[in-house]
């Protein structure tokens, strides 16, 4: 009985299935809508006042360096500053023994006061000899003798005030100074070390950090290139006196304050083919050490009509050359080639192959075939959505 009821389950289901599909057939499908031109995100150039930057890599140095060596020689009694403190210029740094050189300054002052001593019979008897010679109370050659001895007597009066100013200056070279102010570095003596006048090893190192130069290197190709531009018209001198100049530290952050271009060398290193740029930055907080790694971004001129096409947009043919996709006058991609200079930032500074108002196809370049028909739609836009086809009501027959 069962095995009834279940036969008759499953013949009842199989005609409702056989009724639902004659009816879905009995209506005829429906034509899928026709398809229109792929859309393409284009941007439209138009000429802009760009200013034309190089990076070029770099150490920095101090704005000032002074050595400290001593002028006199002898032994070092004390050192009186803190290594790694900012000192003063004429400030005391080592106190040098000056016994020896009191002495000499003492034996100096002596010779000065024997000689002004004897300088002053010889011009009495001068004196008295001009008025004799006159009465031929004394011969020509007694007078002339002591006009000489006179004169002898002014000269050693002049040598012993230069020997007592000599001794006097070795006696404060005893006290070695800062030359500069700035930062001084560590002491490569200590006390109770002998020293000598003008010896080759410094004592110590004082520099300026108020101020850094940062001093980098181009290539004379790149320079070449530059005046080319500037010659061509595509750049323009900024017209600055001073070219401004930005910094990138090791870590890739910016330096907040910027610099001015002092100086390009102006003789072409051999060995690197390369030439030497300075630039001067403020180091109020003193954050540039010297010999850091950085990055300097030159201003090198200004173009007043450039045209820049976003990177992603420019390709390559199979012979190396730059070229775009853009949309046509009649709606269709076509390609041009272009020539690009550089770049600025994500996109390429082309001089020549587009002008003011062309349509650069950046997003669908898949779809856009040269020649085809494209639906142009501003690069960063929301596609437009498909219309859906509204489902259609199947019938069932009872």
């Amino acid at each position: 009985m069962q095995t009834i009821q279940g036969t008759k389950l499953i013949a009842a289901a199989g005609i409702l299935i056989v009724n639902l599909m004659t009816a879905s057939c009995s209506k005829p499908p429906q034509a899928p809508p026709k398809a229109g031109p792929p859309e393409v995100g284009v941007v439209s150039v138009q000429p802009q006042r760009v200013a034309i930057t190089t990076e070029l890599s770099g150490r920095t140095s101090a704005y000032m360096v002074a050595e400290v060596r001593p002028q006199v020689g002898g032994i070092i009694q004390k050192r009186v500053f803190t290594e790694g403190s900012d000192v003063k210029a004429g400030q005391v740094l080592y106190q040098i023994d000056p016994a020896s050189y009191q002495a000499a300054f003492a034996s100096a002052k002596a010779a000065e006061a024997r000689s002004e001593a004897n300088l002053i019979p010889a011009r009495l008897k001068e004196e008295r000899y001009r008025d004799l010679v006159k009465i031929k109370a004394v011969s020509q050659q007694d007078f002339d003798d002591a006009h000489a001895a006179l004169k002898q007597a002014e000269a050693d009066v002049a040598a012993t005030k230069a020997a007592v100013e000599t001794a006097r200056i070795n006696l404060a070279y005893t006290k070695v100074t800062a030359p500069i102010s700035g930062r001084i570095g560590r002491s490569t003596i200590t006390d109770g070390a002998l020293v000598t006048a003008s010896q080759p090893v410094a004592l110590a190192t004082i520099q300026q950090l108020g101020s850094m130069y940062v001093d980098v290197t181009q290539s004379s190709a790149e320079l070449l290139k530059l005046k080319q531009n500037l010659a061509s018209g595509l750049m323009k001198n900024s017209g600055a006196a001073q070219a401004r100049v930005k910094l990138l530290l090791e870590d890739g952050s910016a330096y907040p304050l910027p610099g001015v271009l002092k100086f390009s060398e102006v003789t072409v290193d051999s060995s690197t083919g390369s030439v030497t740029l300075r630039a001067v930055f403020p180091n109020p907080k003193q954050a540039l050490l010297p010999g850091m790694f950085v990055r300097a971004i030159l201003e090198e001129g200004v173009s007043e009509q450039a045209i820049l096409v976003p990177q992603r947009g420019v390709t390559r043919n199979p012979k190396g050359e730059a070229m775009v996709m853009v949309v046509g006058a009649e709606e269709k991609a076509e390609p041009r080639l272009i020539k690009v200079v550089r770049t600025i930032g994500d996109s390429w500074l082309v001089s020549d192959g587009l002008n003011a108002g062309d349509r650069v196809i950046l997003e669908g370049l898949q779809k856009a075939r040269p020649g085809t028909p494209v639906k142009a739609v501003p690069f960063g836009s929301a596609p437009t959505a498909t219309p859906a086809v509204a489902p259609q009501p199947v019938a069932v027959k009872k």
